[in-house]
């Protein structure tokens, strides 16, 4: 009589198990890109001290340091973009900062003190215009076999600059 042939669809226990196994699957791939990425992109945050300790373990790896540029080692060369200084050792923790007088205080002793760990950097790009004695120089590389840091990014912070900007709060009446 009638042509049409019906299909019935499974809906019992095997069709509810391969949606599961579906969604699990997509479940575990969405984790599988979340750690991925997250992983790529973490990076060991070392003052110098510590990256120097470290020694070899460090060698394949994106790092992030800080320290205080001392600026009798700035050598620019403007055909090349090669810019090479010296960054010294500076405390890590925030409170040791702030006891030791504040981040300029600290600078200006880490740069003073002969017997702080220093470390060579490399970085090549134009010459950033904060780049200056005793300014805070965060890095973002990797250290060289040769024991100069390789800096892919350069961030600068010039404390000293900026506290007699500070603006002084009006008094309204």
């Amino acid at each position: 009589m009638n042509d049409i042939e019906r299909v019935d669809v499974d809906t019992g226990l095997g069709g509810r198990r391969k949606l599961l196994i579906g969604g699990f699957v997509i479940v575990a791939a969405v984790i599988y890109l979340i750690a991925s990425s997250t992983q790529a992109a973490a990076q060991y945050y070392l003052t110098i001290e510590e990256l120097i300790a470290k020694g070899d373990s460090v060698l394949d790896r994106d790092i992030k340091v800080s320290g205080a540029v001392d600026g009798d080692s700035i050598v620019y060369d403007a055909e090349s973009l090669e810019l090479r200084f010296t960054i010294v050792n500076v405390p890590g923790d925030l409170d040791e900062i702030e006891r030791a007088g504040g981040l300029a205080e600290v600078l200006h002793q880490a740069v003073s003190d002969p017997s702080e760990p220093r470390m060579d950097v490399l970085y090549v790009g134009p010459m950033p215009d904060l780049l200056r004695h005793e300014a805070q120089a965060i890095l973002t590389g990797r250290m060289g076999t040769d024991g100069v840091f390789q800096a892919d990014e350069l961030l600068l912070k010039c404390p000293t600059r900026y506290e007699e900007e500070i603006p002084m709060q009006s008094e309204e009446g």
